[in-house]
């Protein structure tokens, strides 16, 4: 940890205001003194901003030293509030004491109203704040926060990390936010505690383990709940498709210390999980250990998806008229035998669909009854008799399922694969999320049903749940970007247990978690949806794109004349074995909500990821 760090910053700021005094040149004359006039100081301020010039651990103490300005950049004087607390870096871990803990105390708080402490204004907008801390001195390592203001006049800053040990955290702001984008904007415990380094930059954990560190209130920490508690216990809630021992969702990098067994045992016991093995596990572990290693059930299967590739070939026409298309699996750059993997159990599904295809958007099912052959490097023709309906253009899709798991269906891991089209035409289709839009949360590698799964932004999904392949979904909405916005804040929420899942507690307008590069509504095909799942289930009805995807979420009356109103379509009747897919729908939601516009989808939605 620095003992002493100045901001050269202030100094080249002083040193410019120095010079702009006399920048004509001239020494004063008749009646000037060749300075200019001070800049302005307030005794307000809407927001606070704090600059740290330096601070000192000292024997019993800390010694701050930081520039206050508003929201405008003028200096403000006049502050009379300021906070700084320690977080000691002891054998156990991060803790700080509570002053009433009877023990040996690690770190300390103050504030302007502790005993011994000073805050002085040095100069205009400079501070000097002396925290006396009797457990701190020189040599103390951990995490050093303070913040300033809270007055009537004086708004109080963001939390602020002066300086913290290096190494001391094994996960990050950046997977925290993986999920919850912004906690400083969320509506879950604390975030007005939120906690910036000083450069600005979002320190999530360095934040909160200010108080909740690594000890607990007990054994000499602040809260009852260390921070390991929180996201081992807390995050095993998420009920679908979630594995809490994948430590690699947050954990990006190793983790070769654990402070106490009773990480292992809270999390344990939570899962009800036995203890005994953990015991005798970290009794046995060494530092040149990955912690994260004696978790590999998820790890064995997210290899198999890492060394795993696959091929699915354009639909083409056999000797019998039929359509087939060729599938191949690689490890590697060698091709496997699939014949050979099924026959041994290694594989449990190996599948192809053929689709209707026109204007980037797959729009029904054009075969479904198909028979599969394989040749002697073990490529699966998967080829169709004859189309149940016609389309502009036709092409395939493919899965194969390795075997984990009771139900491989479910628990299994899948590749997904599309081919271009019959004619020749590259398949190209607008998916808008990135690849771990979905396993971010549904980390466990599984298969959400019918072996399609999580990997590359649920583009498997994409094979049933698309324009043209009317499912009623449970309920909650068509295709593949109005289901999943319902599934998670919509009606679709409650669809499968009658509750609320875990999604609907994150901030839903968070659109970045998803949808890292924006969303821009022009390139949204214009072409209708079949939507009996707007309808009770009933088919022979479609939706405009752009309104099926705002209606999952924003359902009421309001929402949704508002959208009529301007051409937006609901459950429009359609001839649902005709070409109602190439019909231009009237919903002309671009006009006003694409990116940049005066009602931009940005302004009401988060598209910046807050790091």
């Amino acid at each position: 940890m620095r003992k002493f760090n100045k901001c050269s910053v202030a100094l080249i700021v002083a040193t410019a205001f120095g010079l702009a005094a006399c920048s004509d040149g001239k020494d004063g004359s008749d009646g000037e003194d060749g300075t200019s006039p001070l800049p302005p100081v307030v005794e307000v301020t809407e927001t606070t901003n704090v600059e740290m010039l330096s601070h000192t651990l000292e024997e019993g103490a800390v010694r701050f030293e930081f520039e206050v300005t508003n929201e405008e950049g003028l200096l403000v004087s006049g502050l009379e509030k300021v906070s700084a607390e320690v977080a000691e870096l002891t054998d156990k871990g991060i803790a700080r004491s509570r002053p009433d803990f009877e023990g040996t105390i690690a770190g300390g708080s103050a504030s302007n109203e502790t005993e011994g402490a000073s805050l002085t204004m040095t100069e205009d907008g400079r501070y000097e704040f002396l925290a006396p801390m009797p457990a701190v001195n020189a040599g103390t390592e951990g995490i050093i926060r303070i913040a300033v203001g809270g007055s009537e006049k004086i708004a109080k800053s963001a939390y602020i990390i002066v300086d913290k040990t290096e190494g001391l955290h094994t996960t990050s702001t950046a997977t925290c936010h993986g999920c919850h984008v912004d906690y400083a904007e969320s509506s879950l415990k604390h975030p007005s505690y939120t906690a910036i380094d000083t450069d600005g930059e979002t320190d999530l954990v360095a934040g909160c383990m200010m108080c909740h560190g690594n000890v607990v209130r007990d054994e000499g920490g602040y809260a009852r709940n260390s921070m390991q508690k929180i996201g081992h216990i807390n995050h095993q809630k998420f009920e679908k498709d979630f594995e809490p021992a994948n430590c690699y969702t947050c954990h990006a990098e190793p983790i070769t210390k654990v402070n106490s067994m009773q990480t292992c045992t809270d999390c344990h016991d939570a899962a009800g999980v036995g203890t005994t093995a953990v015991a005798m596990t970290y009794s046995g572990f060494s530092e040149s250990d990955d912690v994260r290693l004696f978790h590999k059930k998820v790890a064995e299967k997210a290899t198999v998806r890492d060394e795993h590739s696959s091929t699915v070939s354009a639909p083409y026409m056999n000797t019998d008229a039929g359509y087939c298309t060729d599938i191949a699996l690689f490890k590697g750059e060698e091709q496997l035998n699939l014949e050979s993997l099924l026959a041994d159990g290694t594989v449990s599904y190996l599948g192809a669909y053929l689709h209707g295809y026109d204007n980037g958007s797959i729009v029904g099912r054009a075969a479904r009854t198909s028979t599969t052959t394989y040749d002697v490097n073990g490529t699966a023709s998967v080829c169709f008799a004859s189309l149940d309906a016609t389309f502009p253009e036709l092409m395939a899709s493919s899965r194969i399922t390795f075997n984990f798991g009771e139900d491989a269906s479910y628990d299994g891991v899948t590749l997904h694969g599309y081919s271009d089209m019959m004619s020749g035409e590259l398949y190209e289709r607008r998916h808008s999320v990135t690849m771990d839009s979905c396993s971010t949360c549904h980390n466990n590698e599984s298969n959400y049903h019918k072996n399609g799964s999580y990997a590359d932004g649920g583009l498997g999904c994409v094979a049933c749940h698309n324009n043209g392949q009317d499912r009623n979904s449970k309920g909650s909405a068509p295709g593949f970007g109005p289901m999943v916005h319902s599934m998670h804040w919509g009606v679709g929420s409650s669809a499968v247990s009658g509750e609320p899942n875990s999604a609907t507690k994150l901030n839903a307008e968070n659109c970045v978690a998803c949808h890292a590069e924006g969303i821009d509504l022009n390139a949204v095909p214009n072409q209708y949806m079949l939507s009996k799942a707007f309808n009770g289930g009933q088919s022979g009805v479609a939706s405009s794109p752009v309104t099926a995807n705002c209606f999952a979420c924003h359902d009421s009356d309001q929402a949704l004349n508002h959208m009529k109103s301007n051409g937006g379509e609901i459950n429009t009747p359609v001839d649902h074995t005709g070409d109602w897919f190439s019909q231009g729908t009237s919903e002309s939601c671009a006009t006003c909500h694409a990116e940049g516009r005066s009602y931009g989808i940005e302004k009401y939605h988060v598209f910046d990821r807050k790091e």
